[in-house]
């Protein structure tokens, strides 16, 4: 079988030495996919990605158990300098563009790893623009000052910039429209088929998700509870009703809504 790109094998996290958030979390993601770690707030998607982009040390956490390999190697040791080096590239929840810089000068911060010549960097921020043309029109405005989607859009140019290999991709939706959500859904499946950047995506929005993932991996409590091809998962009676909030049988009671996690197969 061919080597996922990114492997995760049995992780525990923990902060603070006391708190547990991930409990042996284990999936992997193929070369030019779109894999979706889906859940509700607190179920311990964030905490993965940080986990694999090694950015938890700035939280108070760490790695306890298990490892992760990129590209067939282990990565334990690596910085989050020498993984952007290496084509793994976060973006972070709630965008975080830098305020005060204009959205081209956001977007060149991107290169800051690449060993690249003007001429490469000028080239690769054009592609970025052709992406993303609602940045070309306010190249010189301040990020501060664009809309949520545009900064959004900008975020994830500054990571394009840095030629990755994959993409970690934090809550893209969160706060913004609906027609804003899927445009910049649109984006990242042109970008995985054009460029063959391969994502992986912490999504509360399971529909959209599912819509534009292969494959997805539901988290509960920081444990996996299921997975499985995203066409499956989107068609599943379980994840309709806990996380699309459609049902196939009759309207629920308050009482039964009340104590659904019983009724949950994984859970029982």
């Amino acid at each position: 079988m061919t080597t996922p790109l990114l492997s995760v094998n049995g992780i525990e996290v923990i902060y603070n030495h006391v708190i547990l958030v991930l409990k042996g979390v284990s999936f992997s993601v193929p070369e030019g996919g779109i894999v979706a770690l889906l859940g509700g707030n607190g179920a311990g998607k964030t905490t993965t990605l940080r986990a694999v982009s090694r950015l938890l040390k700035g939280e108070r956490g760490e790695v306890t158990k298990g490892y992760i390999e990129y590209k067939g190697e282990r990565i334990d040791a690596l910085t989050t300098y020498d993984l952007v080096k290496r084509g793994v590239v976060q973006v972070m929840e709630g965008r975080h563009c830098f305020a005060h810089l204009s959205v081209e000068e956001n977007l060149l911060t991107g290169a800051y790893t690449r060993n690249a010549s003007k001429g490469e960097i000028d080239a690769s921020l054009e592609k970025v623009y052709a992406y993303f043309p609602r940045l070309k029109t306010r190249r010189t405005s301040q990020s501060g000052y664009t809309s949520g989607g545009e900064q959004q859009m900008t975020a994830i140019g500054r990571a394009l910039m840095a030629h990755p290999t994959m993409i970690l991709l934090d809550e893209p939706s969160m706060g913004l429209a609906p027609q804003i959500v899927e445009e910049i859904f649109e984006i990242v499946k042109d970008l995985n088929a054009r460029e063959r950047v391969s994502f992986l995506l912490a999504e509360q929005n399971t529909s959209v998700a599912l819509k534009y993932s292969n494959y997805g991996y539901i988290l509960e409590n920081g444990r996996i509870v299921m997975d499985g091809e995203a066409s499956s998962l989107a068609s599943n009676e379980d994840v309709k009703e806990f996380y699309l909030g459609v049902s196939s049988g009759e309207r629920k009671s308050f009482r039964d809504a009340k104590f659904y996690k019983r009724r949950k197969r994984w859970l029982a």
